[in-house]
């Protein structure tokens, strides 16, 4: 009896436990999101940066030159481009007696060319770079070439205002820095949008000697600044070029 008692009070081996099962392993944090709207909101933005900067009543002809050079695969797949297009067609809108954008890319050539309006602009900068194929090297000089030609044939009057997007220094940098400077007799003016962090040339060239015909607007993560922000960055030195190009009878 007494072994009985002293068997039914003895620990029992727990019971085998299954095992943990594996866990996944973590997923990569997405990459934020950026809040888009459409060209009349864009635009109202656009005048809206403008007028803070002293740039009511202003005009110009708005260009948008881009880069397609390997390294701005992801930004065109997801969207930016076809984006910054849209954000550059609500500034003409506001700046120009157009309303049109004509839109250079450019790699290791000029790979191509199109123009943005407001009935022709969903969707064009990724349709367009889709059928440019191959994206190469970056050399600046064959933008600025094609927007002075173009610009000098128009027949504009008013004077330019070039939004030229780029995530790397070119390979023609003394090319670039010549053709800038001589650039500085045309009314034109130069706003660098400089994507990432291989931004020192676009510094350089922000610092030019003579008339102030560039401006450089440092852009870290395109997904991270909004509409405001970017027309802000890109227009403050508009002004300032146009008091001083209007002083030196570039600019009427």
């Amino acid at each position: 009896m007494l072994k009985k008692l002293l068997s039914s009070l003895a620990p029992t081996a727990p019971a085998p436990t299954a095992p943990a099962p594996a866990q996944a392993p973590a997923a990569e944090p997405a990459p934020p999101v950026r809040t888009r709207t459409g060209v009349l909101d864009l635009t109202k933005k656009a005048a809206f940066s403008l007028s803070k900067h002293g740039l009511d009543g202003e005009r110009a002809a708005v260009y948008l030159v881009l880069d397609r050079s390997g390294s701005m695969r992801r930004f065109y797949k997801d969207g930016t481009m076809q984006y910054l297009g849209e954000q550059a067609l609500g500034l003409s809108r506001a700046l120009d007696d157009d309303g049109q954008v004509p839109v250079m890319f450019f790699s290791t050539d000029l790979d191509g060319t199109t123009v943005l309006d407001l009935g022709n602009h969903a969707g064009r900068i990724n349709e367009v770079h889709t059928q440019l194929g191959h994206m190469g090297r970056t050399y600046y000089t064959r933008a600025i070439s094609a927007v002075i030609e173009h610009y000098q044939s128009s027949g504009a009057t008013d004077p330019a205002f070039v939004i030229f997007q780029t995530d790397g220094g070119p390979d023609d940098r003394e090319e670039t820095k010549e053709m800038l400077t001589a650039a500085k007799k045309l009314p034109m003016f130069w706003s660098f949008v400089g994507y990432g962090d291989d931004v020192a040339f676009l510094r350089t060239v922000d610092q030019l000697p003579g008339i102030d015909n560039t401006g450089f607007f440092h852009v870290p993560d395109p997904h991270n600044v909004g509409d405001s922000a970017l027309y802000d960055g890109i227009t403050r030195q508009f002004g300032p070029y146009l008091a001083e190009a209007r002083s030196a009878r570039i600019v009427r």
